[in-house]
Order: C-alpha cells, then sequence, then structure tokens
C-alpha cells in the first residue's frame, strides 16, 4: 500500500528547517530578540500541524489548525520587521514560504468547517 504524502506536514517541516537556518544567522548578527521571537512561532506552527494529525474530533483538529494560523500571522509579523528594518537580514524566499503554508492552512480551516455542515 502506497502512503499518501501529507503536503502541509512537509511543508510545515521545510519551512521550520529554513526558519532554523535563518534563526541563526539572525542570532550571529546578535539579533537575539526577534531571532527568538521568530523560532519559537515559526516552528510551532509545524508542531501544531502535527498535533491536528491526531486530534480527538473534526472540531479538535480545527481548532488546532487555527493555533497554527495564529502562530503563523505572528511570524508574519517578526518577518515583516525584518523586512522593513535597514538592519536586518531578510530572505523573501522564507516569505513566499510561510505565505504558502498560510494559504493551505486557511484553505483547510475552510474545507473542514464546510464538511461539518454536512
Amino acid at each position: 500500500m502506497e502512503s499518501r504524502k501529507n503536503i502541509v506536514l512537509e511543508k510545515s517541516i521545510d519551512f521550520s528547517l529554513e526558519l532554523i537556518n535563518f534563526c541563526e544567522a539572525l542570532k550571529s548578527e546578535k539579533k537575539y530578540v526577534i531571532a527568538d521571537q521568530l523560532l519559537r512561532s515559526g516552528t510551532i506552527i509545524g508542531a501544531n500541524v502535527h498535533e491536528a494529525q491526531n486530534s480527538e474530533s473534526k472540531l479538535d483538529f480545527i481548532h488546532k489548525i487555527k493555533i497554527a494560523l495564529k502562530e503563523l500571522e505572528e511570524t508574519k509579523y517578526w518577518m515583516t520587521l525584518c523586512e522593513k528594518s535597514k538592519s536586518y537580514p531578510f530572505e523573501n524566499s522564507l516569505k513566499l514560504k510561510l505565505d504558502e503554508l498560510g494559504l493551505i492552512l486557511y484553505k483547510i480551516v475552510s474545507t473542514s468547517k464546510n464538511n461539518l455542515k454536512k
């Protein structure tokens, strides 16, 4: 039996791994506060997505994905600070991955809510 790929799990891991490298670069430039905030909020997205895979119910699944979305929005905030600050590094590819992950998560919530109504 061939197992299907779970795109959101894969993308959340890919994003987290790239984010770890970016945060290490921030720390090497002594940007500790932003690095720590960004690392925490950015990696917890994937942790919540993974936790949702073993949710107790459909409502619990939606709740966990919504928590991941809240963390995603916080991560966008920290990324925006890096992007707009003249003294911080910024990686557009990381922002694009975050945006893509957000679109997937919003679609999951929308589809899951619609499936509850059926």
